[in-house]
């Protein structure tokens, strides 16, 4: 059996709810639906293109723990009550993905607190090589 081991990120919610930011599983990393806060502070910007690079910075950092990296992303999926929001996020979203291109959906529906514009969730398979030289994703 492979490895299974639960990764939090401090957020509140994942005490208060009970789930973890993300769960390795073998090769497989599931990051839960990652939202725009700053989790160790818990704030939240009102604009929606700062909560899309925010909720990379948070994924970057639980892929990171988990071994894996944003070259490793083969699913992502993003949530907005709005999708007049989703397009403003576009280059945020290329700036992070531009060259992995993973699988995508897009869906609108309500998300838990009416602070939340975007929430990013993404699949990654680790491979053997943690480095992808010449694709300089944001650190």
């Amino acid at each position: 059996m492979g490895e299974r081991r639960l990764i939090s990120s401090g957020s509140t919610f994942e005490r208060e709810i009970g789930y973890s930011r993300a769960v390795v599983d073998g090769d497989w990393v599931h990051v839960s639906g990652t939202t725009g806060f700053d989790y160790s502070l818990m704030t939240i910007s009102d604009d929606v293109v700062a909560q899309a690079r925010q909720c990379w910075v948070n994924i970057d950092a639980a892929l990171r723990e988990a071994g894996a990296g944003v070259q490793d992303v083969v699913r992502v999926r993003y949530l907005l009550p709005d999708a007049a929001d989703f397009e403003p996020c576009w280059p945020v979203l290329r700036e992070w993905l531009g060259e992995v291109r993973p699988a995508a959906t897009m869906q609108v529906c309500g998300l838990s607190d009416p602070r939340m514009r975007i929430e990013i969730e993404v699949t990654a398979r680790r491979s053997g090589s943690r480095v992808a030289p010449g694709l300089g994703w944001p650190r």
